[in-house]
C-alpha cells in the first residue's frame, strides 16, 4: 500500500500537480478561519467544490476565510464524520455513506439503488419532498449541521473487461460505495474498500476489476479512463447525493451575514455540478476515446432495478425514518413517472 501511495505521489508531481493547488485565501489574518475537508481527490475538487470556495473567500475577505482540504489530506474520509463532531474539522463535503455518519439517513446518501434517475431528481427530493428537513433533523441529533444537499454524477461501471450480461458481473472486484456494494453484492460484484488515492494502481496491478463509483466525467477527470477500456452505459442511480457539513458550534457562531454567503456559495456549487456533469456524461460518451461503451439489454436491467425496489423494503424495515425516507422515494419515482415525459419515459 506505501509503495502504491509512493508512487501516485510521484505520478502527480511529474504530472505539475502544482496546478491542483487549494483555493486561495484572500485575508491573511480572517476574524474566522474554517478547516473544510472534501471527499473529492485534487483532480475532481478542481470541479466540485473548489471554484465555490475561492468564491467565498474572495467575497468574505477578512471577515472569514476557508481552508479546503482534499481527500484524506487531513483524516481519512471514513473518519470524516468524527473529525467533524470533535472540532478537528469545521466542515465537510462529503455522503454519509463513505463518512460513516451515525444517522438513520446514512444508507441513502451516495448511490441509493435506483432512488434517482436524474441529476434534478436531488434537489427536488431535498427541497419539495421532505428529504432535507429530515436529514436536518437527523443530523442536529448528534450534533452537527447538515447545510446543504445536491447531486453529482450517476454510479456507472468502468472495467478492464467489457460487461455485456449480468453474468459478467459475477466475481467482479468492484471499488464503489458501502450500500452500492451492499446492493451489487446479490449480482456477483465483490466490493472492495480501498483509500480513493489507491484505486488507479489497484486497477494497474489487477487487485481491482473496475470501478463503480462514479459516471465517465469523473472516470476521465481524475485518470479513471487511463486504466479501464470498458464503461457499461446502464447505471444503478441517476445522481450521487452529497451534503456540506458543519460543527454545529462553529456553524452558530457565525453571523447572519456568513451564513446567508455560506447558502450561496453551496447553491452555487450545486449549480456548477448541475451542468459540469449533465453535458459532460454526453459529451465523453460521443466524444471520448479512452473507453469502449457496453450495455446490457433493458429486459436484463429490469431485473436490477426490481431487485432495489426489493432492497428498499428491507432497508424500511430497519427504523421509522428510514421507513418514512423510503415512502418519500416511492412516491417521488411515483409522481415521476405518472408526469410522463420528460420526467421519465418508461
Amino acid at each position: 500500500m506505501k509503495s502504491r501511495r509512493n508512487f501516485i505521489a510521484s505520478a502527480a508531481a511529474l504530472a505539475g500537480a502544482a496546478t491542483l493547488t487549494p483555493p486561495r485565501l484572500y485575508a491573511a489574518k480572517p476574524k474566522i478561519k474554517w478547516r473544510m475537508q472534501t471527499y473529492a481527490g485534487p483532480a475532481l475538487a478542481e470541479h466540485v467544490v473548489k471554484p465555490a470556495i475561492e468564491s467565498f473567500n474572495r467575497i468574505a475577505g477578512d471577515e472569514m476565510q476557508i481552508e479546503l482540504y482534499f481527500a484524506d489530506q487531513l483524516v481519512p474520509t471514513g473518519e470524516l464524520f468524527r473529525a467533524l463532531k470533535k472540532g478537528t474539522l469545521d466542515a465537510v463535503q462529503s455522503d454519509d455513506d463513505s463518512m460513516a455518519s451515525p444517522t438513520d439517513v446514512t444508507v441513502f446518501g451516495g448511490y441509493f439503488p435506483f432512488g434517482s434517475r436524474y441529476s434534478l431528481d436531488v434537489p427536488v427530493l431535498f427541497n419539495q419532498y421532505g428529504l432535507g428537513k429530515i436529514w436536518e433533523e437527523e443530523y442536529a441529533k448528534v450534533g452537527v449541521k447538515h447545510l446543504s444537499a445536491g447531486a453529482w454524477d450517476p454510479c456507472h461501471f468502468a472495467t478492464k473487461k467489457p460487461i455485456n450480461s449480468l453474468k459478467d458481473l459475477k466475481g467482479l472486484r468492484v471499488f464503489t460505495f458501502p450500500t452500492a456494494g451492499r446492493f451489487l453484492a446479490q449480482f456477483g460484484v465483490v466490493p472492495v474498500s480501498l483509500p480513493w488515492e489507491d484505486v488507479e494502481v489497484a486497477v494497474q496491478t489487477g487487485e481491482l476489476d473496475g470501478i463503480a463509483w462514479s459516471g465517465i466525467t469523473e472516470d476521465y477527470t481524475v485518470g479513471w479512463a487511463n486504466v479501464t477500456d470498458y464503461f457499461l452505459t446502464n447505471n444503478i442511480s441517476g445522481a450521487w447525493i452529497g451534503s456540506f457539513f458543519a460543527n454545529m458550534d462553529r456553524y452558530n457562531e457565525l453571523p447572519d451575514k456568513l451564513k446567508e454567503l455560506l447558502k450561496l456559495t453551496m447553491d452555487s456549487s450545486h449549480y456548477y455540478r448541475q451542468w459540469w456533469y449533465w453535458g459532460g456524461e454526453a459529451k465523453l460518451r460521443v466524444d471520448g476515446t479512452k473507453m469502449k461503451l457496453t450495455s446490457i439489454p433493458d429486459e436484463e436491467w429490469d431485473q436490477v432495478e426490481a431487485a432495489a425496489h426489493v432492497f428498499w423494503d428491507k432497508i424500511a424495515k430497519e427504523s421509522k425514518t428510514k421507513a418514512k425516507v423510503v415512502e418519500i422515494f416511492k412516491k417521488y419515482n411515483a409522481d415521476m413517472a405518472k408526469a410522463g415525459r420528460p420526467y421519465r419515459y418508461s
